[in-house]
């Protein structure tokens, strides 16, 4: 009987994350058209990046004048943590191979927070799947959204659309801060980009500011309570005691 109200707190949860990262998802579209991709362009990124974070980074190295290159290599760096969250959801997710690659695709911040918060198996494989089924839906709607809204306007920085890149970090990197390694990631990705950017071509010091993601793997992050932000990376915070039971707001 308890089985029942677990897993309609895990719909709702879910629901609730992909609704908010979906609002995320159309200042990412907005964004995406405003500095030169088609939305054809903007929705193969969502549909087959599929990692918030690592798609604003992406879009803010071309709006900054750096290479392809760059920017696809900044979204990988930023996009190696999904690695260690594979690692981690492996014994969970067993399947087919088909059903493995599909679950590969859907490893992202909220659906391994949501996973792992659930106190058995049976749960866990829920809790991956519900979620990140829903936000990958969500996202990819709000993505078509803003960026068929964004092709409508002339000048999107008109309307202050433009504020939308950094804003969307703020909000990437806002769990985080509550953590030392969070902080000290924050701190030396702001020194590296106020050291390089006076020598580096555009876009550049991103890339480089990206490496501080490396603190993470020196410095101990507390297990208790599991963080996310994102397909981009909306943030869920809930106590691991038990199923997640109420969301809160990143791809």
């Amino acid at each position: 009987m308890t089985d029942v109200p677990s897993g309609r707190a895990v719909v709702t949860a879910s629901l609730a994350l992909g609704v908010a990262v979906g609002l995320v998802g159309i200042s990412f579209g907005v964004l995406a058209v405003a500095n030169g991709l088609t939305v054809p362009q903007a929705m193969a990124m969502s549909l087959l990046v599929f990692t918030g974070a690592s798609q604003f980074a992406a879009v803010g190295v071309l709006a900054g004048g750096g290479s392809g290159p760059a920017a696809v290599a900044s979204g990988l760096l930023l996009a190696a943590r999904n690695g260690v969250y594979g690692l981690a959801l492996a014994p969970i997710l067993q399947g087919s191979l088909g059903r493995r690659l599909l679950a590969s695709h859907l490893v992202i911040d909220e659906s391994t927070a949501m996973a792992t918060a659930q106190p058995d198996r049976a749960g866990q494989v829920r809790a991956f799947w519900t979620s990140g089924l829903a936000i990958f839906v969500c996202w990819n709607a709000g993505t078509l959204l803003g960026a068929v809204a964004g092709g409508a306007l002339s000048d999107p920085a008109e309307l202050g659309l433009d504020a939308a890149f950094p804003a969307g970090f703020v909000v990437l990197i806002g769990p985080h801060l509550k953590t030392r390694a969070g902080r000290l990631a924050a701190v030396l990705a702001a020194a590296l980009v106020l050291v390089t950017t006076p020598f580096l071509r555009p876009g550049m010091p991103i890339l480089v500011a990206a490496l501080a993601i490396l603190v993470g793997l020196v410095v101990p992050v507390p297990t208790s309570t599991p963080t996310s932000t994102g397909p981009i990376d909306g943030p869920v915070e809930e106590a691991v005691d038990g199923p997640v039971d109420g969301p809160v707001t990143e791809p």
